[in-house]
Parts: C-alpha cells; structure tokens; sequence
C-alpha cells in the first residue's frame, strides 16, 4: 500500500472515529465526521455531528478552522447534504470554501441527497474520490441507511436468558437471570438506541421503566404495543416526565374504552392489525434510526418473524432454571426441518463477569 494511500486511510479513520462520538443522539441524521487538511496536507480542523438540530460535521470543521482551506482536502464519512433542512447545505459551504479535493466514504442513501451532492462538487471543480473505507462506514451508519432504504427502523432484539434457555419461570418470574454488571450494562446499552419496544404482557407483569438510567437526555421512546389496550392504571411508563411513552394498539382486536386509562401526556397511535412492521413504520416515519425490542416471546417471534429484527443480544447467565413450562425467548416458528431454521451470523462473543453477552446478525443488511 502506498504512503499516499495509507494517510488517506488514516484520516477517513480518524473522520468515522469522530462520527462515532454522535452515537445515539444524531437521529434521524446520520453520524458523520470530517477532517479538514491544508495544501501541504496538515491538519487544520476537523469535527463531528453532535445531535440533531446543531451544525452538521462539514460545517462544524468549517467552524474551527485554523488557516485558510483553499487549496486543502476534506474527507468526510458520508456524502455531504445538498438540501435544506434544520441546517443548510453542507456542499455549498465547501465549495466556497476553496477546497480541491473530498474524499467521500459512501453515498447518502437519503433520496434528497443521493448522488446530487457529489455531482454538485464535482461541477465546482473539485475532485471527488468515492469508497475509502466503505465498509466500516457501512457498519457506523447501518441503521440510518436502513432506514431510509426500507422505511422501517433498524431493530435489535434483547433478552436475558439462563443457560438452559430459559428467560422465567413458569410462573412468569424472572428476577434476576442476569448479574447486576450485565444489567448496568444494558443501561448503559441502551442509550444507542431512539426506541424501546415492549407489548402489552411485558408491561402488566415487569411494570419497567425502560431508560437508560441518565445516560442519554433526552431518553429513548418507551413504546407499548397492545392489542387489547387493557393496560395498569398505574405504571412507571406513565411518568412522562423521565421520559416520553407512545402506546401504541391493534385497532381490530383493541377495547377502545380502555382509551381512558392512559395519561394526557402519553402519545398514542392505532394500527390495523398485529403486524409490527407497523410499529417499525410508525417509528421510522418519527425519526428513530434504530429501536431495541425487550418484548416477550410472543412479540418477539412476530417481530423476527416479519423482517423487523436485525440483530440480537443475548445475555446468558450460568444458571438453570429448567422445567417444560418455563418461559423461552420465543413461541413455536412452525418449523418441520433443520433446514427452515433461522441461522445467525457474525457472532461476537464476549464475558461480563459470569454472564455471556452474545451478539449476532440475523441477515445481510446490505
């Protein structure tokens, strides 16, 4: 590899480490960072997209600059906007900028983007290189580009489990499978994410509070699918003041009366049948990137079973909870031959304390 290249690779590197800082807080835009280098190929700014509403990580670099960028090179994540939006557009900043040359990771899958700004830039003159480090931009920006390829959100589905795959009793019990380190953790973990779905069962036997516990502000969407809107009086999840809740219900099997049980400042959308593309839809079209599913097994079989799931975390204590009638992550797939079964891939395995945290793939995402 040349020297040339190999600095490339270095500053795209160093443009996605800083798009990575914006993890969770960018949505609906995407993570983008950008590095701004003189003529004589030095650094002189670089920055990155905090959260959604603030300067985008063009303009930001832009912002910070030590010495005149005439003459300089940017490399940037991700395509750089063309249109206007909460904030303008980051490839008229560029080419005014003086700049000759953008290395530019991967195009915006964003239809009012896509492609037009780089033909912008390479209409001002400027040379445009395409592809440094597609596939680590890729995985940052999976869940953005799938939203905007598919119109539904990115979705992980989490549980807890003992080693004998159990995730309860058969009394519905689950009190804790996992250690505390491994709770903590999916606190912490959740943070990544714009929406935590759980159904109806989840809500009426665990009463959660679905929040990050203070690491993200503002805190995900807690949102509850039901289809028969026969909800506690009383919940955690009625408290909008730590964090928003949208309850969403199945308007064909629902008892609408129940409509009264819900708090004023709880959101609430109906849907025409028990699908959860729906509810995906319904988050993508809000802005959510990515939504992390904590249901039980039977919303979390329909979910895997309808294309909504993506990924899956799984945690696994060193216990054995055993019995026939114990609770599993899923309900019955039909499935007649090894041959029908769902195969994960690109498991990365790895030890919280005496728990195991198993993460997988459910398909190719692109």
């Amino acid at each position: 590899m040349s020297e040339s290249k190999t600095e490339n690779i270095k500053w795209m590197k160093r443009a996605l480490f800083l798009a990575s800082l914006g993890n969770g807080k960018t949505s609906p835009n995407p993570m983008v960072g950008a590095v701004i280098l003189d003529k004589d190929k030095n650094l002189i700014s670089e920055g990155f997209h905090h959260k959604v509403g603030m300067p985008h990580a063009e303009a930001m670099a832009f912002n910070n600059l030590k010495k005149d960028a005439r003459g300089g090179s940017m490399f940037v994540n991700l395509e750089p906007c063309c249109h206007h939006g909460r904030t303008p557009p980051c490839v008229d900043k560029i080419i005014g900028s003086g700049i000759k040359k953008i290395y530019i990771s991967i195009q915006d899958p964003d239809k009012r983007v896509s492609g037009k700004g780089i033909e912008l830039l390479k209409e001002a003159g400027i040379q445009v290189h395409l592809g440094l480090c597609k596939k680590e931009s890729l995985e940052l920006n999976k869940a953005f580009i799938h939203r905007n390829i598919t119109n539904k959100a990115f979705g992980v589905l989490k549980w807890a489990m003992s080693i004998d795959g159990r995730i309860g009793l058969k009394n519905g019990k689950s009190k804790w499978i996992t250690n505390e380190e491994s709770r903590s953790l999916v606190h912490s973990f959740r943070a990544e994410f714009d929406a935590i779905i759980v159904g109806g069962n989840t809500l009426r036997k665990d009463n959660p509070l679905l929040t990050t516990r203070g690491s993200k502000d503002p805190e995900p969407l807690r949102v509850v699918f039901t289809k028969s809107l026969d909800i506690p009086l009383n919940s955690k999840l009625w408290n909008c003041d730590v964090a928003k809740t949208l309850i969403i219900y199945d308007s064909s099997t629902a008892n609408e009366r129940f409509l009264t049980r819900i708090p004023e400042c709880v959101e609430v959308e109906k849907v025409s049948s028990d699908n959860p593309v729906l509810i995906s839809k319904i988050l993508a079209k809000r802005g959510c990137n990515k939504v992390l599913w904590e249901c039980g097994p039977k919303l979390a079989t329909s979910a895997v079973k309808s294309g909504c799931i993506n990924e899956i975390i799984s945690f696994i204590s060193p216990k054995i909870l055993g019995g026939e009638n114990s609770m599993n992550p899923f309900v019955d797939f039909g499935f007649n031959e090894m041959d029908e079964i769902i195969k994960l891939k690109d498991s990365d395995l790895s030890l919280i304390g005496n728990d195991m945290c198993l993460k997988s793939s459910l398909k190719n995402q692109f």
